[in-house]
């Protein structure tokens, strides 16, 4: 252990401290000082019982960042270099509200949403829209500095990619945004299901949303808009935890959801979470956020799971998408179909990762067409287990078959026939998207279309806050449907289910016939109506 004795100034006292710069825990210290040149210093000094907050003061105005916490806890420094909360820090970084506000406030915004009527709620989306255009020179500059800075600090090439923000990019997700935004009438209220309970008494289910979101996500800016117009239109509070290789480009983009949403619900209806530390501590606030998407690597989507206590985990990963060639395909058009799964937008989740060959096409001059146009269009094939036992010389083994390459590379493998191709398929996919329609156990499964159409917008939902690997409540690309619940409206007469039991009342249960274009009233009829909530 080395020790070194310092001396500095406060309010022209002279101040003996010694500073012990520890290589074991647990650390005796008051003071934890973090300095620009990345030496971590320890105090304890009794003279500065009642001067912490003073000596970091002192520290902050000399450009050294300062925590303030209990010496005698265990790990104390281990636990702060971890983002733990122990203590207090000092800094002059530009920080945004507290995520426990910033969860309260998102609360709150949703309750605002849910008391606006779906036109309403269609101009916030629609003026969000129509910003991603007249703001574009704006987005793409702050993207620009993003990309740059990708490059220098030498991110994946498959990162970048999914970085990378254009013109067109922007008209896609304006195009989207317009689709959300003309469903919203119909979103929040509908009425799923009407029973006549009894005479006087009638049941209605009607859609609701969830509460509040929590989004997590990598590399991608242009889910930001689209996840907060979903959120939006469904009625939800929403936090939104973007990758910080993405920090310009979400700043920006999230002051246009703000500027969209304050003509009609306060701007913090949906936050931007700026730390990462922050979010273990916001999957632990269960009486305020009620469901968490996470949306990137099977690794952080694994630790999110891990560290969210009691709060749903809707996952949302990596998905390995297959395409099989029967025998009896159309040559022409499984080329097409490979092409396009594969090179279209190769580090895409729903770009095929393997490709199936019937094994009667495998002496055909059809596989020897399919091997050059891949090899023209960059991609490097790697041979599943039995390709490489037929084809001593051919293509080298793959690592494994549940890769997912998200670049311009994939598995070839041989199979007998489809119901192999089935197997193989329900083996190595994650229940995403594959090429069968009845025997494959995937979210989604297309004949003779290519994998790529795997997604929200595609599928005419506008957007999506993600791909849904689970089975649980929403499966696929989750659109605004998969952020809704329900609620249950009953509507009496006075009855009391005493009634029921003496015999003075009997029970009808009658489905009655739903009309979609009503919808629940927000208010009652009757003026002295009695209310009953669970």
């Amino acid at each position: 252990m080395r020790i070194f004795e310092i001396n500095f100034c406060m309010k022209k006292k002279e101040v003996n401290c010694y500073a012990r710069l520890e290589k074991r825990y647990p650390i005796p210290c008051q003071l934890l000082i973090t300095g620009v040149t990345g030496v971590y210093w320890s105090f304890k000094c009794p003279y500065l019982v009642n001067n912490w907050v003073k000596a970091a003061e002192w520290a902050l105005d000399n450009g050294v960042a300062t925590v303030i916490c209990n010496g005698n806890q265990d790990y104390a420094i281990r636990d702060i270099f971890a983002a733990k909360k122990i203590g207090t820090f000092f800094t002059k970084t530009e920080s945004s509200a507290p995520v426990e506000v910033q969860a309260i406030n998102a609360r709150e915004g949703s309750r605002a949403l849910q008391a606006l009527t779906g036109e309403q709620r269609a101009v916030i989306i629609n003026k969000l829209a129509d910003l991603l255009l007249t703001r574009q020179t704006d987005i793409l500059k702050a993207n620009q500095i993003d990309v740059d800075k990708a490059y220098t600090d030498g991110v994946d090439d498959v990162l970048i990619s999914r970085l990378v923000l254009n013109e067109k990019k922007l008209k896609t997700l304006h195009t989207g945004l317009k689709q959300i935004a003309k469903t919203c009438d119909s979103i929040v209220g509908r009425v799923t299901r009407r029973t006549q309970v009894a005479e006087g008494l009638e049941l209605c289910q009607v859609t609701a949303p969830i509460g509040v979101l929590m989004v997590i996500f990598e590399s991608r800016p242009d889910a930001l808009p689209q996840v907060a117009a979903l959120a939006i239109s469904s009625a939800n509070g929403l936090l939104l935890k973007g990758g910080k290789e993405a920090s310009n480009s979400n700043k920006l983009l999230h002051e246009l959801v703000e500027e969209a949403l304050e003509p009609f619900v306060p701007k913090e209806t949906v936050a931007l979470v700026s730390r990462k530390e922050d979010i273990e501590d916001l999957l632990q606030m269960t009486n305020y956020i009620d469901l968490v998407i996470p949306r990137g690597s099977s690794d952080m989507i694994a630790k999110i799971q891990a560290a969210s206590k009691g709060i749903p985990v809707l996952g949302h990963s990596e998905g390995v998408c297959h395409v099989y060639i029967d025998k009896e395909a159309n040559h022409d058009m499984a080329l097409k179909i490979v092409r396009d799964s594969k090179c279209d937008y190769p580090s895409a989740c729903n770009a095929v990762e393997t490709v199936l060959i019937n094994k009667h096409l495998l002496k055909s001059t059809f596989f020897e067409t399919l091997l050059d146009m891949l090899k023209s269009e960059g991609v490097k094939i790697y041979a599943g287990p039995r390709m490489s036992s037929v084809l001593k010389f051919g293509p080298p083994p793959a690592v494994s078959l549940h890769k997912e390459y998200g670049g311009l590379e994939l598995t070839m493998e041989i199979v007998e026939n489809t119901t192999e191709a089935v197997n193989h398929i329900n083996k190595y996919s994650k229940h995403y998207a594959s090429e069968f329609l009845k025997g494959v156990d995937s979210a989604c499964v297309f004949h003779n279309a290519s994998t790529r159409f795997a997604d929200g917008y595609r599928f005419g939902l506008g957007a999506e806050v993600g791909i849904s690997t689970t089975r649980i409540h929403a499966r696929g690309p989750v659109g605004v449907e998969g952020l809704l619940t329900s609620k249950w409206l009953l509507q009496g007469h006075g009855q009391a289910a005493a009634d029921f039991a003496d015999g003075q009342e009997q029970f009808i249960h009658k489905s009655l016939p739903l009309d979609y274009s009503d919808k629940v009233s927000d208010s009652s009829d009757d003026d002295n109506s009695t209310e009953g909530q669970q």
